[in-house]
């Protein structure tokens, strides 16, 4: 087996993969490989574009773990911003309560899309916390100063800042500030650490004061708090370079003296129907908007993963008919597989294939995750045991053979033998809201309201699971 190699957006070239920063002399000697991917700002439903970086991160967990690595991946759920303030404020509703109701949305589309649970999914406002250890160490360092009653980090006073999005072309505005959690110009100003809140908005008290976190210092802080140091992969869109990963950058390695992230790696952008996602050009869909006009969530799986992470993806209605077309050549052939019953061993031709398939998946996709080259594999697999079937060179055990060698590299494709999705149940909307209206409670004090929902939730035969990354129900069985 060769080496593994990605393309480090820090360095701009190839990199040999090595976690822990140390090269072993056997993969199990490796620690497990720690990945932060950035997940959703939970305001609204995702809409496709947000769904190629989680298909990208999905992919990326099930090849390292196919590989024989340890995986410990954490993606974030951004509970409060701008965005999710604003929404909840519109509202009239608590903003855990708002952003409890995308996240479970959230969760349920990356099912629908055989996108596997990471170990961890972590809070924003779980991680208060870590966000004080940072500032307080920022501050003792005189990299922070305060106006209005928010918090700045002086990106003058960290000489490195730039070094990932190479902003050497660029003005850095001394003494210039955003205040928005977002922002797209070309020149660097200093950003919000900690903000300011009006009387509407929801608040948390650290050393500096009171008031809530800025949305670049949330990614730090629950790295810091999940994985307590450097991390081998950082994920995200390439649109995170500048600001996101930029700032995260400087605030986690001033305040640690240490490096933040070995490799970063960023996905390019999508289009639909060759131009950018847009409402008022009515190319704007969720996983909702495409399953609703009868689209399957194993096409949009298979469509979204078709192209290399590094190369823009241009997502069109038609390519998801094509798609489907696809998925039909390898259905009807695993349904032919199957109805083989005649004996015999496997032949040589079988196992030939079968070994040259594996070997050639490997090879591409330790070139840089090398997806659409992976899946062309696949496809002339496919050709040359229709082929052996063809001349009845397929008996039952090679069959056996052919259908292991396939169910074997789903374990990254995902989209082969597609899980059937679950019948929905009728009452889901209300057991939601039921556990939405328990947490509140508890939040609250009111431990009996809580308590009595839970009674009611079991009465109607619903068991409520608290972990760590919140209350999920699920009917007894």
């Amino acid at each position: 087996m060769g080496e593994f190699r990605i393309y480090n957006t820090m360095s701009h070239q190839l990199e040999d993969f090595i976690p822990g920063g140390v090269r072993k002399n056997s993969l199990h000697e490796y620690p497990a490989v720690t990945i932060y991917s950035c997940g959703p700002t939970v305001y609204n439903h995702a809409h496709i574009g947000n769904f190629r970086a989680y298909m990208f991160s999905d992919l990326l967990r099930r090849y390292l773990k196919y590989r024989g690595y340890k995986v410990n991946h954490a993606m974030n759920i951004t509970d409060v911003d701008d965005k999710t303030i604003a929404g909840s404020i519109k509202e009239g509703i608590p903003l855990s309560e708002y952003t409890e109701r995308y996240t479970k949305i959230f969760f349920d589309d990356l099912a629908t899309l055989n996108i596997e649970a990471v170990e961890h999914n972590p809070r924003a406002t779980d991680s208060i916390d870590a966000m004080d250890d940072i500032i307080n160490k920022l501050d003792a360092k005189g990299l922070v100063y305060e106006q209005q009653g928010s918090l700045y980090f002086s990106i003058a006073k960290f000489p490195q800042y730039g070094k990932l999005s190479r902003l050497d072309t660029r003005e850095i505005k001394s003494g210039a500030r955003y205040d928005a959690d977002e922002y797209k110009k070309d020149d660097a100003r200093d950003f919000a650490l900690w903000k300011a809140t009006t009387e509407k908005e929801p608040s948390w008290t650290i050393k500096r004061g009171t008031g809530r976190p800025g949305w670049h210092i949330e990614c730090s802080a629950m790295i810091r708090k999940i994985f307590g140091g450097t991390i081998d992969i950082h994920t995200g869109g390439v649109d995170l370079i500048f600001p996101h990963h930029e700032n995260e950058i400087a605030q986690s390695e001033a305040a640690y003296n240490e490096k933040f992230v070995r490799y970063w790696l960023h996905l390019e952008h999508l289009l639909v129907e060759g131009t950018k996602m847009s409402k008022s050009l009515g190319n704007f869909y969720t996983l909702e908007d495409l399953l609703n006009k009868g689209y399957s969530p194993r096409a949009i799986r298979h469509l979204l993963m078709s192209a290399h992470y590094r190369k823009q993806l241009n997502f069109t209605l038609d390519g998801l008919k094509a798609s489907a077309v696809a998925l039909d050549k390898i259905d009807n052939f695993i349904h032919r597989v199957k109805a083989v019953s005649g004996e015999g061993p496997v032949s040589e031709k079988i196992i030939s294939a079968s070994k040259n398939l594996r070997e050639a998946f490997l090879a591409v996709m330790d070139n840089d995750l090398n997806i659409s080259g992976a899946t062309g594999s696949l496809f002339e697999y496919i050709r040359e045991m229709n082929v052996c079937a063809d001349t009845g060179e397929v008996s039952r055990t090679g069959a056996e053979h052919i259908l292991e060698t396939l169910s074997d590299l789903d374990r990254v494709f995902g989209f082969i033998f597609f899980p059937a999705p679950e019948k929905a149940d009728p009452d889901a909307a209300r057991f939601d809201q039921m556990v939405i209206d328990r947490k509140n409670a508890k939040a609250s004090k009111n431990f009996a309201e809580a308590d009595r929902i839970r009674d009611a939730l079991l009465a109607e035969g619903i068991i409520l699971e608290d972990g760590k990354d919140g209350t999920r129900w699920k009917r007894k069985k």
